[in-house]
């Protein structure tokens, strides 16, 4: 048997858990957010390429969005909770898909600077760190080591801050 001061808790308790459950059946009314139509209720459109650098135009914190449209005569919520009857030309919403941000270096200049004067820094340089450009040029690209480093790294687009970070 409960003690006499748990009893009111408990059925507090309950009543709220029922309170919640009935708010939200009644608060869903069946319609989908845009963003969580199946496959096949939308089409996204590809985004737009950078052809200097192969990525897409608008790329921030490792994110880029393309939008989708869905399918005409869907119905689906838009992210201010309005629900819209699609045509088949409006944007429902925009999908998120990974991207690396390079902040508009050529991705090919990089590699050949690294391959070829990388012992000198000029890829360091090229890339907007003057500071390393400088001391790989001082050092004669750490021996060698630091140039085979960095071709690794340019070659695989990483960068130096997040490979030591790790």
């Amino acid at each position: 048997m409960a003690p006499p001061w748990r009893l009111p808790t408990a059925v507090f308790g309950v009543f709220c858990w029922w309170f919640v459950a009935i708010f939200c059946v009644m608060a869903d009314d069946g319609i989908l957010k845009c963003d969580e139509l199946r496959l096949g209720q939308y089409i996204c459109k590809d985004p737009e390429i950078n052809p200097a650098t192969q990525e897409p135009v608008r790329c921030a914190n490792n994110t880029s969005y393309a939008p989708c449209f869905p399918a005409p005569n869907i119905s689906c919520k838009d992210y201010g909770g309005n629900v819209t009857m699609f045509s088949g030309n409006e944007v429902g919403f925009y999908r998120p898909f990974p991207c690396r941000n390079v902040n508009g270096y050529s991705y090919k200049v990089a590699v050949a600077l690294s391959l070829f004067l990388g012992w000198l820094g000029a890829d360091r340089f090229y890339l907007g760190y003057p500071a390393l450009g400088m001391l790989k040029f001082c050092t004669v690209g750490f021996c060698g080591i630091g140039s085979l480093l960095d071709f690794i790294l340019i070659s695989m687009q990483e960068s130096l801050t997040a490979v030591l970070s790790l």
